[in-house]
C-alpha cells in the first residue's frame, strides 16, 4: 500500500471523507460558541423545584450521604410511618429520598466529584449567577450537543445529507431547547437515551429485512446477523432501564419499542424481545427493591402521581398531606376522577403543549409527514412507531401531570412530548424537502437561499431572544440564593426548618427543610405539631412570595393550601403569632415579601 501524497491528502479534505469531518468539527465549534453566548446573555438561575431537588440530592450523594434528601415532604413522612409504624420517629436519621429515580442525580454527583463546585456565595458581593448551576447547565449543553450529533447521524442514515444538516441546524436554533439546557432538568439525558434506542431499532429493522426485494421472511435474519440483532436488543433493553431510572414514566416507552422489535426482528423476534425485556427489568430491579424495602412502594411518591391534580388533591396538596391512612385517602380518587384528569389534561396538551413542543412551527411539517407514503420500509415503520409513541406519551403525560406542570410553562420533566423533538425535526425537515423538490427554481442559488430562509424562520425566536433587553439572571421572585443562604445560616446544620420552598432551602441553604403542612398548628391535632412535637423540633419557619403573594379569594380564603397565608395575615393584624405557636421571633425588614420566624433571635447571635 503506497503512502498518501500531498495531492491525495488535499483531495481527501476537500471532497473525500475528511471534508465531512471538517464540516462537523466546524459545526461543533459554532455550537459551543453559541452556548457561550447564551450563557453570557440568557443564563438564568434555577426556577424549577425539580432541578433544585435533583441538585441537592446529587450533592448528598457526592458527599457520601447516599440517596438522602434535605427536601422533606410530609407525604414521605406518612409513607415511612406506614412502613415502620405509626409511632416511628422517621426524621431522626437522614431522610431517604422517595421522589426521584437515581440516574440523573448520580450524573450530577459525578460532575460534583470532578469539577470545582462552589456552593457558598461570598457575602458583600453583587450576585448574578450561582456557579454550581452554571456548571450543571454547561454539562446539559454538552448533552444537547450529543442530541444534535445523534439526530444528524440518524437523519443521514434515513434520508440524505441535506435533511441531516438542516435537522441539526433546526434543533440548534430552537430556543426552547436552550431554555431547557439551563433549567437543570434531565430532559437532554432522556432525549439522548431515546435517540440511541431508536438508532438500535433502525439497525435491527434494516438488518432483518430480506436481502433481495423478492426475498421471504426466512432469509431476513441470517446466522451472521443473529448475534448483531440480539446484541442490539440487549443494548436497547439496558437503555430502556437506564431511561426508566432517569424518569419513571420513560418505562412506558418499552411498549412501542418492544412492539417495533417484535414486528421487525424477523425469526429472532421472540429472543430479541425477551432479551430487551429481561435486561430492562434487571437494570430497574435493584432500585425498585430499595424503594420497596424503605417505603413499601416500588416507585415511592412518584407512584402516586396519577392521583395528583384531581379534585381530591388539587395544586400541591398531595405531597403536603400527612394522612393517617394513605389507602383511605387515595381510595377517594375513583375512576371517574382519573378519567376527568385524563380528559382535561389531554385537552390542555393538545391545544397548548403540543403546538409549543418545538418552540416553532416545525411541528406542522412533522404532522403532515405522518400522512406521506414513504417508499423506504424503514421510514414507514419508524413513522408508525413515532405516531403510536406520540399518542402513548400524550396519555401518560396527561395522567402523570402533577403540581410541577404549569399552564404557563412547558419547561418540566413532565413534558414527555419534548422527547420526540429530534424525530419531529427529522421528519418535518424531510417534509420540507419533499415540498421543495416540487418547485422548479430558475437558478440553484435560490434553492439554497430558500433553505437558509427556512432555517432562519425556525430560529427566529432564538434570534429575537438575543436582542435587547437582556434577561435578568436571578429568578426572583421567589428565589434569591444569597438571601436563602443567609436565612438558613441562622439555623444549625443539624436543626430542622419548615418552608414553602423547601427545595430552595435544601439546595442553597443546605439545611433539612420540611414542606409547609396543610395546617399551621392553630388547632389541635395538627400536622405541624405532629412533626414539631413527635418527630423533630422545627427551629425556623421561612415563608416567601409563594405564600405572601397568594391570591386572596381562591387561595387564601377558600383554599386549604392558603393556611399559612391566613396565618401571616392574622399575625400581622394582631402584631403577634397565634397563642401556642412555638416560633415567635422575627427579624426586621422581611415583611411584606417574606417572613422568618424562629424560637429565638438567632440573627443577633455571632456565628
Amino acid at each position: 500500500m503506497q503512502p498518501f501524497g500531498l495531492q491525495e491528502w488535499i483531495h481527501k479534505f476537500e471532497e473525500g471523507e475528511g471534508s465531512r469531518a471538517i464540516k462537523i468539527a466546524a459545526a461543533i465549534l459554532l455550537f459551543l460558541a453559541l452556548a457561550v453566548f447564551w450563557n453570557v446573555r440568557e443564563f438564568k438561575n434555577f426556577n424549577n423545584a425539580e432541578a433544585m431537588d435533583n441538585a441537592q440530592l446529587a450533592r448528598n450523594i457526592a458527599e457520601g450521604k447516599g440517596f438522602t434528601t434535605r427536601f422533606i415532604r410530609p407525604l414521605s413522612i406518612s409513607i415511612l410511618q406506614r412502613q415502620q409504624g405509626a409511632d416511628a420517629q422517621v426524621l431522626e436519621n437522614p431522610h431517604p429520598d422517595l421522589a426521584n429515580p437515581p440516574v440523573y442525580p448520580l450524573f450530577i454527583a459525578g460532575l460534583m466529584k470532578i469539577l470545582p463546585f462552589e456552593y457558598e456565595i461570598p457575602s458583600g458581593q453583587s450576585f448574578l449567577r450561582y456557579q454550581p448551576e452554571l456548571l450543571i447547565a454547561v454539562a446539559n449543553q454538552l448533552l444537547f450537543l450529543g442530541v444534535v450529533l445523534f439526530t444528524f447521524r440518524i437523519a443521514l442514515r434515513l434520508f440524505d445529507s441535506g435533511v441531516a444538516w438542516t435537522s441539526a441546524m433546526a434543533l440548534t436554533g430552537t430556543q426552547l431547547l436552550w431554555d431547557f439546557s439551563t433549567s437543570g432538568l434531565p430532559s437532554f439525558l432522556l432525549m439522548l437515551l431515546l435517540l440511541a434506542i431508536v438508532w438500535g431499532m433502525i439497525v435491527i429493522e434494516q438488518a432483518s429485512r430480506p436481502a433481495e426485494p423478492g426475498g421471504d421472511e426466512t432469509t431476513a435474519s441470517k446466522p451472521a446477523g443473529a448475534g448483531k440483532i440480539l446484541g442490539l436488543s440487549a443494548f436497547i433493553g439496558i437503555l430502556l432501564g437506564i431511561g426508566a431510572l432517569t424518569r419513571y414514566s420513560f418505562a412506558f416507552l418499552a411498549i412501542p419499542v418492544l412492539l417495533f422489535i417484535g414486528f421487525t426482528a424477523g425469526t429472532r423476534k421472540g429472543a430479541a424481545v425477551a432479551i430487551a425485556t429481561l435486561l430492562m427489568l434487571a437494570c430497574m430491579a435493584p432500585w425498585l427493591v430499595r424503594n420497596y424495602q424503605i417505603s413499601g412502594t416500588l416507585f415511592g411518591i412518584s407512584g402516586y402521581a396519577v392521583f395528583d391534580q384531581t379534585v381530591v388533591f388539587p395544586a400541591n396538596r398531595m405531597e403536603r398531606s400527612m394522612p393517617a391512612s394513605l389507602d383511605i385517602e387515595f381510595n377517594k380518587v375513583g375512576p371517574s376522577e382519573l378519567m376527568r384528569k385524563l380528559l382535561l389534561n389531554s385537552h390542555q396538551i393538545i391545544t397548548n403543549d403540543l403546538p409549543r413542543v418545538g418552540g416553532n412551527w416545525l411541528i406542522a411539517f412533522f404532522l403532515v409527514s405522518l400522512l406521506v407514503p414513504f417508499r423506504n420500509p424503514s421510514l414507514v415503520r419508524l413513522k408508525a412507531f413515532l405516531g403510536g409513541t406520540l399518542l402513548l406519551l400524550l396519555v401518560v403525560q396527561a395522567l402523570g401531570r402533577t403540581w410541577h406542570s404549569s399552564p404557563d410553562s412547558i419547561i418540566t420533566t413532565e413534558n414527555l412530548l419534548m422527547l420526540m423533538l429530534p424525530f419531529m425535526a427529522i421528519y418535518g425537515v424531510a417534509m420540507f424537502y419533499i415540498l421543495l423538490d416540487q418547485i422548479a427554481f430558475p437558478f440553484v442559488q435560490l434553492r439554497t437561499l430558500t433553505i437558509a430562509g427556512f432555517i432562519l424562520a425556525l430560529s427566529l425566536p432564538l434570534v429575537i431572544t438575543f436582542l435587547p433587553p437582556r434577561v435578568f439572571p436571578v429568578a426572583y421572585p421567589p428565589y434569591y440564593p444569597p438571601h436563602i443562604q443567609l436565612v438558613s445560616s441562622w439555623v444549625e446544620p443539624d436543626e430542622l426548618m419548615m418552608s414553602d420552598m423547601p427545595w430552595g432551602v435544601a439546595w442553597y441553604g443546605r439545611r433539612d427543610c420540611v414542606w409547609t403542612t396543610l395546617d399551621t398548628g392553630a388547632s389541635q391535632p395538627s400536622d405541624f405539631f405532629a412533626i414539631h412535637d413527635y418527630q423533630r423540633p422545627i427551629h425556623g419557619l421561612y415563608l416567601t412570595p409563594l405564600t405572601m403573594d397568594a391570591k386572596l379569594l381562591s387561595q387564601i380564603i377558600k383554599g386549604r393550601e392558603g393556611a399559612w397565608s391566613r396565618f401571616v395575615l392574622d399575625s400581622m393584624l394582631k402584631t403577634n403569632v397565634p397563642t401556642g405557636f412555638p416560633l415567635k421571633h422575627a427579624p426586621r425588614g422581611f415583611l411584606p415579601e417574606q417572613l422568618f420566624l424562629s424560637d429565638r433571635q438567632r440573627w443577633n447571635e455571632k456565628k
